[in-house]
């Protein structure tokens, strides 16, 4: 700790000579002049209503890197130039010298953020850490270059509590951090770059790529998790009881969530369920409407699917595995629909099928090929069973509303002929069975 007390002192006390006080002014009116042109560029950037493409270009690279790299090289030309004026001037630029190759650093450390933000895409988190990500790396460089850095970790690993037959300190801590997040971040970068190889393949189907990168990401970022322990130092044999029973508690108390994500992967593989679907989960067989909707999208623990009224439902991954489920659109979006009919007995069915028929006629929706049929089923109580039978090729806009318009022309047609819908009656008739007492 003395040491870097020691340090300071004599820092302070270079700084304030005549010679250095005129070398930390002319490398702060550098950086000023750098921190204006770097505001002035922002403002103009973002009145041009330049927004981040969906697939990363030239042009961004150009346009973004410009704005965020020319600040710090304008600060660093003009302080090359106050070198040399300083040195012109019989000046000491032993501090602009230490300055120009901080600078120097600091714009080689923000032009590799950029990058390795910009190739872990457009809505990557990091995008909104590279300054301070930046700002941090840098000054792990300045401080090693200052030669503070060893006195730093010195004071920090003096700073700890003893735990058992190990020994923590702050420095320990910070150092697991950083390991962590490196490893972390090359995973994340692997991982995006899977992704991105994924996409080419266009002989996979979207489900199966996307399935497969968010396995890949999932085992990159637990693996690298794994690894940056082990890196920072950290036995993890030790930690075998704790994750076994942790483990044991998750299964129990985390069994349905695993089972969710578990199935959610299946669904992604075997592509049965897939965005656009028309479903229905009724787990009944027909053409049954009841839970009919789209499916908008497929997440780690459930499918969205959107119904007739905009209402959204998120339904569990596991229940669409373990249920059955109508896919509409599975492998051929057709289907067939039947439509109950009852006539009278006092009418003709030969008309009364025809007319049927007839019905199915200019309705946009019902296909021609297969042709509607209509058929007999059987005599009733109350009257003649028919039944018509038509196909539809777009269920996705709705069963309800074009049975709706064929049993509309149905009853027009059957009151232009006169045929009757008979309505189910019942005779009740009393007997009176007592005998004559007479």
């Amino acid at each position: 700790m003395m040491e870097v007390w020691l340090r300071i002192e004599a820092f302070f006390d270079i700084l304030f000579t005549r010679t250095v006080v005129t070398e930390i002014a002319a490398v702060a009116l550098c950086l000023w002049v750098g921190w204006l042109v770097g505001a002035t560029l922002r403002n103009r950037y973002q009145r041009s209503g330049i927004t981040t493409p969906t697939a990363l270009t030239w042009t961004y690279f150009a346009s973004q890197g410009f704005v965020v790299v020319t600040p710090v090289v304008v600060a660093l030309l003009l302080a090359m130039l106050a070198r040399g004026l300083l040195s012109a001037a019989h000046f000491d630029v032993t501090m602009v010298d230490a300055a120009i190759r901080l600078i120097g650093a600091y714009v080689v450390v923000r032009v590799g953020v950029f990058l390795f933000a910009a190739s872990l895409g457009n809505k990557s988190w990091m995008q909104h850490w590279e300054n301070r990500l930046s700002l941090v790396i840098w000054l792990v460089i300045a401080t090693e270059y200052l030669g503070w850095l060893d006195p730093i970790i010195g004071t920090l690993d003096s700073v700890g509590v003893v735990a058992g037959k190990s020994r923590i300190t702050v420095w320990s801590i910070l150092k697991l951090l950083f390991t962590l997040t490196l490893f972390v971040l090359v995973a994340a970068w692997i991982s995006r770059w899977v992704e991105r190889r994924l996409k080419k393949l266009s002989n996979l189907a979207p489900s199966t790529r996307i399935g497969i990168s968010k396995f890949a990401n999932a085992f990159l970022i637990g693996l690298s998790i794994l690894m940056g322990l082990n890196a920072a130092g950290v036995d993890l044999t030790a930690l075998t009881v704790l994750t076994g029973a942790i483990g044991l508690g998750l299964g129990f108390g985390l069994q349905s969530i695993a089972a969710n994500f578990v199935s959610g992967f299946v669904l992604l593989m075997d592509r049965s369920i897939k965005p656009g679907d028309v479903i229905s989960l009724s787990g009944q067989s027909g053409t049954s409407t009841e839970n009919f909707g789209w499916v908008q999208e497929l997440r780690g623990r459930y499918v969205v699917v959107r119904d007739r009224d905009g209402v959204e439902m998120l339904v569990p991954n596991q229940q669409l595995i373990s249920n059955a489920v109508i896919n509409w659109s599975y492998t051929d979006p057709r289907i067939r629909l039947k439509l109950p009919v009852r006539v009278s007995y006092r009418d003709d069915p030969e008309v009364a099928l025809q007319i049927l028929l007839t019905a199915c006629e200019g309705q946009a929706r019902v296909l021609r090929d297969p042709l509607p049929v209509s058929r007999l089923m059987h005599f009733g109580d109350s009257g003649i069973e028919l039944e018509l039978r038509f196909w539809i090729a777009d269920p996705q806009d709705g069963v309800n509303n074009v049975r709706s318009d064929v049993n509309r022309a149905i009853w027009r047609l059957f009151k232009e002929q006169n045929i009757t819908i008979p309505v189910t009656q019942h005779d009740v008739r009393m007997y009176n069975a007592l005998p004559d007492i007479d």
